[in-house]
């Protein structure tokens, strides 16, 4: 999920560990946290909503920042939904009409398949590191663990529809415990939690998170991570629209 976020704004750094660190070596370290070389990854997807939940269950391989694809296993009504990244462009396989289809830029901030998540979170489009400036500007608990707060507003030539995000990051081991999503009026429109720590693929790592939105009472979107393995075999070729059929 996905989606999940580098022009420096300020000098201000923390010596937790004895070094200075910026805001950009924190918030990329944060995002290749997740992401590695090359990656799999099997989730659970249940959306919470307040007279009813359901669940999915996708897979997904990633290599670097421009390519991933990922399939829908379960259930039986969505198995087979595949979405592929090829650096910028998105595209999604719809099997029971058989057909390919190229997203626009304008559906990457719609609901994926009924989720509060997007489907620029699913397919990672948009990083925080490489798309927001950075800050440093305070220290604060999250869950017991202290971390860094970081203020990241859009550079002018992102393509982004935050006005501005707030990620509060682990010192320890720079997990994404909380995230607060604002529009360009600085509303608050959704936020993501991270927590159920544990070591996944040879990593310490946050397994679940929650995305809730700020308006929209007892409702909420949990993604776990199942298996997740790094550094993987795979090859550019794999992300391709001609594989976006064979995928299982």
């Amino acid at each position: 999920m996905r989606t999940l976020i580098i022009l420096f704004l300020g000098l201000m750094s923390f010596t937790s560990t004895g070094q200075n660190i910026t805001a950009e070596e924190i918030t990329k370290k944060s995002e290749d946290k997740l992401r590695g070389e090359s990656s799999y990854s099997e989730m659970k997807i249940t959306i919470v909503r307040p007279k009813w939940s359901r669940e999915m269950v996708t897979k997904g391989w990633a290599m670097g920042n421009d390519y991933s694809i990922s399939i829908v296993t379960a259930p039986a009504k969505e198995a087979g939904t595949v979405f592929l990244k090829r650096k910028n462009e998105v595209w999604n396989w719809l099997p029971s009409i058989e057909r390919t289809i190229k997203m626009p830029p304008s559906m990457l901030m719609q609901s994926w398949m009924g989720t509060d998540l997007t489907n620029d979170d699913l397919v990672r489009e948009t990083s925080m590191a490489e798309d927001f400036s950075q800050k440093i500007i305070g220290e604060e608990a999250i869950g017991g663990r202290d971390s860094y707060k970081i203020e990241l507003t859009p550079k002018p030539e992102s393509a982004v529809v935050w006005g501005k995000v707030l990620m509060w990051i682990d010192k320890a081991e720079y997990l994404q415990l909380k995230i607060e999503f604002y529009d360009e009026d600085e509303y608050l429109v959704n936020t993501m939690r991270g927590m159920n720590i544990k070591e996944m693929g040879g990593k310490i790592l946050t397994s679940i998170f929650e995305v809730i939105p700020a308006e929209k009472p007892n409702q909420k979107t949990i993604i776990e991570y199942i298996d997740l393995k790094f550094n993987i075999e795979i090859d550019e070729s794999y992300f391709t629209t001609q594989n976006m059929k064979k995928v299982k």
